[in-house]
């Protein structure tokens, strides 16, 4: 391997597979660090990053002189430093896909031009999508970005990959987020398209994007299903409780 973070990273995804498929018990041990050493042909440092990145995820637990237990099987999503959806299921070992039901440029909604600091009278850019993990449905978003932002995006196929990882090679920098959660009951839309009932509750994560100079470009409205994934606060110095 070519370097120390490409080591740790292989050790922290080659246990998150296991994790994840339930190969070990919640609250079994994971084998010691010197067993993980001899496994995976590294030293202690990369097995300790492997095993810090895990205990963020919310799958294992650390204690001083034991070996780390497993904390839950969940695949999550941590609120501490957000990673793209196509990034997070391929570092959980699934395989990320996109099925785009609408882009459009339109006037903004009242909910898009609050968070945006628009006028009801200007652009964006909305995008539809609904995304699979191995071919399932499991989230739908609404994503509504500010027109210089969003018209990139009529260049590129946005069911070929992750729009952040494109509008990144194309320039945009995500600086700063803010995150609302909150559960809500699936629409129509919502339940046509992720094939459950109408009414059903999901997980909703309202995200908005800023720029290094503090300019909000995206607004999204993104809506999971609860028993396919969960998310996890990690090192938060302040949690912003909302009713």
């Amino acid at each position: 391997m070519s370097s120390p973070r490409s080591r740790h990273e292989h050790v922290a995804s080659v246990l998150r597979q296991r994790i994840t498929r339930q190969e070990y018990r919640i609250g079994e041990s994971l084998p010691a660090e010197s067993a993980l050493c001899a496994e995976f042909d590294v030293s202690r440092g990369p097995v300790r990053q492997a095993l810090a990145t895990l205990k963020n995820e919310g799958l294992i637990r650390i204690s001083r002189g034991k070996p780390a237990t497993v904390r839950s099987h969940d695949v999550r999503q941590t609120l501490d430093t957000f990673t793209p959806f196509t990034q997070w299921a391929e570092r959980n070992g699934r395989t990320a896909g996109s099925r785009t039901l609408e882009i459009s440029r339109r006037r903004a909604s009242e909910t898009a031009a609050t968070a945006l600091s628009l006028t009801t009278d200007d652009f964006v850019v909305d995008v539809l999508r609904v995304r699979l993990l191995d071919g399932e449905p499991v989230m739908i978003e609404r994503s509504s970005f500010t027109d210089a932002v969003g018209s990139l995006l009529f260049e590129f196929d946005t069911d070929s990959g992750s729009i952040t990882d494109y509008l990144t090679d194309r320039g945009v920098q995500w600086d700063a987020m803010e995150h609302v959660l909150d559960a809500v009951a699936a629409d129509e839309v919502d339940a046509a398209n992720m094939h459950i009932e109408r009414g059903s509750p999901l997980l909703r994560e309202r995200r908005t994007s800023r720029d290094q100079s503090g300019v909000a470009f995206e607004y999204s409205d993104d809506r999971y299903r609860p028993d396919v994934v969960a998310f996890s606060i990690v090192n938060a110095r302040t949690i912003d409780v909302r009713a």
